[in-house]
Parts: structure tokens; C-alpha cells; sequence
């Protein structure tokens, strides 16, 4: 059986047949999760004023994180079905019968599976961390720049994490009535501020709330003691209200990789999480080939069904299920102890290199088989042994 790595017209059929099916598939799936995802973001739109074009630039952003974390899923999903869908139309069957081994059958899943690790390191290594950025600082600046316009009439409003305020009224003129704000952005320090009125102003970092007539209790954690404080004018920072100094603190998602290993930028006690991120973001497009291999096995091994089987199948998707299970389990426990960071790569690579053996070592043994042992016919057994 002659052997060539070269793409037959056959390859180009089936691998024209996943490609698409993978763009529809990852394109729908992304959708969805994008919809999904954005639901938090409407109320920036419909609440606090904000135009639907920076709805649609801020959530746009974090399109590619969703499609580097589904593109393993999609590959095998599409191999799966594309694969299913030949064997149940005997498409294979026929192939099979022209000669075709179980490799040159699943050449074009591979190729698409390699095609799809390509991608998806692509998106992990270069795109995500970039969009992921811009994602962050464009949030940071509709917070702090027009967290002004924010405040809304009888609701709490969460500037940050840190920062709470609440406004009875609000006139048209900027005029602020019956203000609470809860301030904890100092750790030393988490004060109550309680004010009849406030006008809002513009500083040089943003805007402030100038506040009137009002008291300050502030609770020191050292000794216990409520202080109380009251002013006729105060001055409240809203711009960079998730620090003292206005200094937005770096989130493992959106560095490179080096930084990841080497992470100078990470609080002490996020050491872990960052150098385990960094693993995740290594091994996760290798899934890809793993899971593809996983949907071959399912379908090019075992006896022919004239009516099909769900066994298969069925179990190749059990398989994945349990894979995804088992890798966000994994991810979880390398991130609070680095000595299990290999797990990550052994649940990745393994599963892949076992459906590997599976599917091409019977056709390397039936190779072994066939080649010729014994002396040909008619030679004397003394030249043979010669």
C-alpha cells in the first residue's frame, strides 16, 4: 500500500465538510455565550445612559476569550458529527473498501485539529491577553471618567468594589440630595459618609462630589473605635475609586506569558494562580488534537452497523464530558498548589495519545504481519539460511 502525506481529493472533501461545519459551530456557540455574557452590561445601556455603541465595543471585547475556551469543544463536536453523518451514509464504508487505512480516513480531522491548536495558541498567547486589556481599561474608564453619570436616583451604586453611594434625588442642574456613601477603600479605614447635599464637580482625575452639611463615622479596625466627624464641606473622590493612588491593579487574564511565569506584577499570595494560568494557556489548545482524536476512535474503530449504534458515541461524549469536568477540577487545585501544575498537561496530552494507540497501532501490527517471514517458494531451505 503505497503511503503519501500529500492531500487527496478525498482529504479536500471531508476537511471542506469540518472546516465549515467548525466556523458555523464555533460562531453560533459564541453567539449565544455573547449574549449570555452581556445580559450585565445591558444596565449600563438602559439604566446609566450610555450609548449602544460602547455596549457593543466593551462586550465585543471579550469575544475572543470565549472562542479560545470553546474552540477545543467545537472541534470535537464537529469531528464527531461530520464523521457520524459519512459512517451512517456509508460514506466510510466505501472508503474503507477502496483500501483506505484508519489514518488516511482521520487525516483530515487532524489536519483540521491541528489547524485548530494553531488558533487557539494564537488566541491564548497573543489575542486574548490584548483584548482581555483593553476589555479591563475600557471598564476602568466607564467606572472612573463618567462615573458621574452613574449615579442614579434612589439605587445604590456600585462604583467599584470599594465604593458604594447612594443618592435620594437628583436635580438637572448636577444638585445631589440626602447622599450615603460607603468607603472602603483605605484597609485601615472604612468610613459611612452621610450628606443633606452634594454638587458634582470635575477634577483633575475625574469627577468629585462636593458634599454639604454632613458627618463622617469612620471605624478604626486597631482599636474598635467609631469616629464621627461632621462638615459643612467635603470633598469626595469618584474617579480611580478602586485605589488610594488611582492605580489600577494587573489581572492575570490580560498579561503575557512571561509575565505569567515570572510574576513580578501578582500580589504574593496570587504567585500560584499566575504561574498555573500560564500552564493552562500552554497545554489548553493542545485539547483540540486530544478530543479529535476521541471523536476517530468513536467513530473508525469497531465492527459496521447496518442501523447505526449509540453506544459509541454516547460514550465518546461521556468521555469529553468528563475530560472538561476533569481539566476544570485540575485547574482549580494547580492554582492553589503548583505541584500539581503537570496534572494539567497529563489530562490534556494523555487521553490523546491513548486514542492515538487505539486507532493506528492495529494497522502498524497488521503491517508487521504482512511482511514476508518465510523464504519464497522453490529456494532451497540451505541458500535461505545461507
Amino acid at each position: 500500500m503505497r503511503f503519501s502525506l500529500l492531500p487527496t481529493r478525498l482529504d479536500r472533501y471531508i476537511f471542506r465538510q469540518l472546516f465549515w461545519a467548525l466556523i458555523a459551530v464555533t460562531a453560533g456557540l459564541t453567539a449565544l455565550i455573547w449574549l449570555t455574557q452581556s445580559l450585565r452590561f445591558v444596565e449600563l445601556v438602559v439604566n446609566r445612559g450610555l450609548s449602544l455603541l460602547v455596549f457593543m465595543r466593551l462586550t465585543g471585547l471579550l469575544i475572543p476569550s470565549f472562542i479560545a475556551v470553546i474552540l477545543p469543544i467545537t472541534t470535537y463536536v464537529v469531528i464527531q458529527f461530520i464523521y457520524q453523518r459519512l459512517a451512517g451514509d456509508r460514506e466510510v464504508t466505501v472508503m474503507r473498501a477502496a483500501g483506505l487505512s484508519p489514518f488516511a480516513l482521520a487525516r483530515p480531522a487532524l489536519a483540521l485539529a491541528l489547524l485548530a491548536t494553531g488558533v487557539g495558541y494564537w488566541l491564548n498567547l497573543i489575542v486574548v491577553p490584548t483584548t482581555l486589556a483593553s476589555f479591563r481599561e475600557f471598564q476602568w474608564e466607564i467606572r472612573n471618567k463618567v462615573a458621574a453619570f452613574l449615579l442614579q436616583e434612589g439605587v445604590f451604586t456600585s462604583i467599584s468594589d470599594k465604593l458604594v453611594v447612594y443618592v435620594r434625588g437628583r436635580t438637572p442642574d448636577g444638585s445631589l440630595h440626602g447622599i450615603l456613601v460607603d468607603d472602603s477603600r483605605d484597609p485601615a479605614v472604612h468610613a459611612t459618609i452621610l450628606a443633606e447635599s452634594g454638587q458634582l464637580v470635575e477634577g483633575t482625575n475625574g469627577p468629585r462630589v462636593l458634599l454639604m452639611n454632613g458627618s463622617r463615622q469612620e471605624i478604626d479596625h486597631q482599636t474598635g473605635r467609631l469616629n464621627m466627624l461632621t462638615f459643612s464641606e467635603n470633598e469626595l473622590e469618584l474617579a480611580n475609586a478602586s485605589g488610594p493612588e488611582g492605580e489600577r491593579p494587573a489581572d492575570m487574564s490580560e498579561v503575557g506569558i512571561n509575565d505569567l511565569l515570572h510574576p513580578r506584577l501578582a500580589l504574593p499570595r496570587d504567585v500560584p494562580k499566575w504561574i498555573a494560568e500560564a500552564h493552562k494557556r500552554l497545554a489548553g489548545p493542545l485539547a483540540s488534537i486530544s478530543y479529535a482524536l476521541v471523536a476517530l476512535v468513536s467513530v473508525l474503530t469497531g465492527a459496521f452497523q447496518r442501523h447505526g449504534g449509540l453506544i459509541r458515541p454516547l460514550l465518546s461524549v461521556l468521555a469529553v464530558v468528563l475530560l472538561v469536568a476533569l481539566g476544570l477540577t485540575i485547574d482549580g487545585l494547580a492554582a492553589r498548589d503548583n505541584a500539581l501544575i503537570p496534572l494539567i498537561w497529563v489530562r490534556t496530552i494523555l487521553p490523546g495519545i491513548v486514542c492515538a494507540i487505539v486507532l493506528f497501532a492495529p494497522l502498524r501490527w497488521s503491517r508487521r504481519k504482512l511482511a514476508p517471514t518465510d523464504p519464497p517458494s522453490g529456494t532451497p531451505v540451505g541458500a535461505a539460511t545461507a
